[in-house]
């Protein structure tokens, strides 16, 4: 059985900050992976204020981000899909959702999408975000909700019946790549090799709202040979991210040495599992296995 890995992001740019090294590391071993964009990002900002033809990204911002997202696709080597919505945007409190943005649109509506890739895709594994969406972006947290009304409505023959054969996805994952625990880790380690790095005050800033954040973690990929394509696929949402944005862009031979991982967090699962892990595919039976 080939494995396959389905991963559903909100807008493009998040596949290749949560999880690109992971997704080229398993390429590399032979696993399919699909990566899914639930929107097109149309409503986000122009956040790289050095970034060369702004006049025309900002006059198609969603044709940009089309372009950026088939670079990243390429760099990562994945395939890849767009469930088709409009991006949200981030309302003010008490501002509605604009109409007929991803986040506006019901769940029965929204899902169906997602069920066809998952039956005619067939993947093992399905990585998300949590309740929370990682960040509460409206886009995050339905791209959560669709996903598991979408993963549990595929393995429902009753359920949308016109989608194709029913699937039933195997392990259900939970994005938790950006931890405290990881933070804390390189935090120290540059510390003590790199005492005059600027990354040293952008990082303590970090750590003042990560520090608390608890340690979910169950599994622990081991993709540092892939950091660097992890960071070319995101420098290839230019719009989004700066070239060397303090966020995003650590040295990775350090990163290497302090946590040579990007972790998730098994949340469900039809077969048996032993925790920790190191392989999203644990406990899944290979082809021909009884």
């Amino acid at each position: 059985m080939t494995q396959r890995l389905l991963a559903v992001h909100a807008h493009p740019d998040d596949e290749s900050s949560k999880g690109a090294a992971t997704y080229a590391y398993y390429r590399s071993i032979g696993t399919e992976v699909m990566v899914v964009s639930c929107t097109g990002g149309e409503r986000g900002s122009i956040l790289n204020e050095g970034l060369a033809g702004r006049p025309a990204a900002e006059r198609d911002l969603a044709g940009v981000r089309r372009r950026e997202m088939q670079r990243a696709q390429a760099v990562m080597g994945v395939e890849h899909r767009w469930l088709g919505y409009q991006d949200s945007g981030m309302p003010d409190e008490g501002e509605p959702l604009p109409v007929g943005s991803f986040a506006a649109i019901a769940l029965e509506i929204s899902a169906e999408p997602l069920v066809r890739i998952i039956r005619r895709y067939k993947p093992q594994v399905l990585v998300t975000y949590d309740e929370n969406g990682g960040y509460p972006h409206p886009d995050h947290i339905r791209t959560h909700e669709v996903s598991l009304f979408a993963m549990r409505a595929a393995a429902d023959p009753a359920q949308y019946p016109d989608a194709g054969d029913a699937w039933q996805v195997s392990k259900l994952y939970y994005d938790r790549i950006f931890s405290g625990d990881r933070l804390r880790s390189v935090y120290t380690l540059l510390q003590e090799r790199m005492p005059e790095s600027p990354l040293i005050e952008a990082m303590a800033g970090m750590r003042s709202w990560m520090d608390d954040s608890p340690s979910l973690a169950t599994t622990r990929i081991p993709c540092g040979d892939f950091f660097e394509v992890g960071n070319d696929a995101l420098r290839s949402h230019a719009s989004q991210v700066a070239p060397d944005s303090p966020f995003f862009f650590w040295p990775n031979d350090l990163q290497r040495e302090a946590w040579p991982t990007e972790d998730f967090q098994l949340i469900e699962a039809t077969v048996p599992t032993e925790l920790p892990e190191s392989d999203l595919f644990a406990g899944i039976p290979e082809e021909g296995a009884a």
